[in-house]
């Protein structure tokens, strides 16, 4: 398993809940045949860098209670922050697993590791200060905003997941022209906002990135 615990300065996590993030979100989306998995697009240091804003403290959000369980419709209810969520969450998810299988999450083997995140989505596993599925739900959605987010927030390295859904990132001037007039796919090579702020992608006179067509840049 490459470590990537070395690869970005963390202001929250700690280097063991990095590497069961890293364990974690490899195994949600995993590397195939078809690109990098979550580990490698960089999802952990996006989590971190959510955790260490204000959104990762509540900072705008009323916490004085009180605290029942919601519906589904009345959204997030818990009395504990994102980062108490995952700190609560990775240790005890950690202690599971050495009392069950007498190793660190990270040192299970892909199969065990899958019955652990199974066990948690299903709230099939008693952690002293939360709820399982509530850690659970918390990861699941934050990989998927890693994967899919705009690499300015620090996941999506290489823009992987717009590579894998054939997504062009910033439109561009005649992006809507040519999405419903040439009669096959749109394939160009992603363009980010951070691209564009770091001056790797070409503009146009109006300011829009100029889409490169995948199969021209094959041939330059």
């Amino acid at each position: 398993m490459q470590d990537t615990s070395n690869q970005h300065a963390y202001g929250f996590l700690t280097r063991p809940e990095v590497q069961f993030l890293d364990a974690a979100v490899e195994r949600l989306i995993p590397t195939d045949e078809l690109g990098p998995g979550a580990r490698d697009a960089g999802v952990t240091a996006y989590i971190d860098g959510q955790l260490t804003s204000t959104w990762g403290m509540h900072g705008r959000n009323y916490r004085s209670g009180p605290w029942t369980e919601g519906t589904a419709q009345q959204g997030f209810q818990s009395r504990l922050t994102p980062q108490e969520i995952y700190r609560y969450g990775i240790a005890e998810t950690e202690t599971y697993c050495k009392r069950q299988y007498g190793k660190a999450f990270r040192m299970l083997s892909d199969e065990q590791q899958d019955e652990v995140l199974q066990a948690l989505e299903k709230d099939a596993i008693e952690l002293p200060s939360l709820r399982a599925k509530l850690f659970f739900g918390l990861l699941w959605r934050n990989t998927e905003e890693g994967f899919f987010s705009d690499p300015l927030y620090g996941g999506n390295r290489d823009k992987a997941g717009w590579k894998l859904l054939g997504f062009p990132g910033v439109a561009a001037s005649n992006y809507g022209e040519l999405l419903y007039t040439q009669n096959e796919p749109y394939r160009v090579e992603p363009v980010s906002i951070l691209d564009v702020q770091e001056g790797r992608a070409a503009l146009d006179n109006q300011g829009y990135p100029k889409h490169v067509p995948l199969h021209n840049k094959a041939k330059d």
